[in-house]
């Protein structure tokens, strides 16, 4: 069975940091493209930032370039989203996914974790 838990989300202040993760189960994580994506109250998911699978080679959202960092450990099949000067606009559900779609099999998400940047 697979699963994705994401963690680490919670209430933080603008210009703060907070460090997301994404444990995966039942899939050979080294094999796949990771990437994270956010949800804000009525918007459409979109994507913050990805990570290829061997070589690591990273992408970001405009929104977000310079300030969040995403990376992997292959050997703890976690991947991870380090968001700083964090702004209220910031403010989302923010998933992780194993994109499948990559190697011919299905895209995987996680559950969500919420981050809600107020003063």
């Amino acid at each position: 069975q697979v699963q994705l838990v994401e963690s680490g989300g919670g209430l933080v202040q603008p210009g703060g940091s907070l460090r997301l993760s994404c444990a995966a189960r039942g899939i050979t994580f080294s094999m796949y493209y990771m990437s994270w994506y956010r949800q804000a109250p009525g918007k459409e998911r979109e994507s913050v930032a990805y990570i290829t699978s061997v070589s690591g080679i990273t992408n970001y959202a405009d929104s977000v370039k310079g300030r969040f960092t995403i990376s992997r450990d292959n050997a703890k099949s976690t991947v991870y989203l380090q968001m700083n000067s964090l702004k209220s606009e910031d403010t989302a559900v923010y998933y992780c996914k194993a994109e499948g779609s990559r190697l011919g099999v299905r895209d995987y998400w996680g559950q969500g974790t919420q981050v809600t940047v107020t003063s």
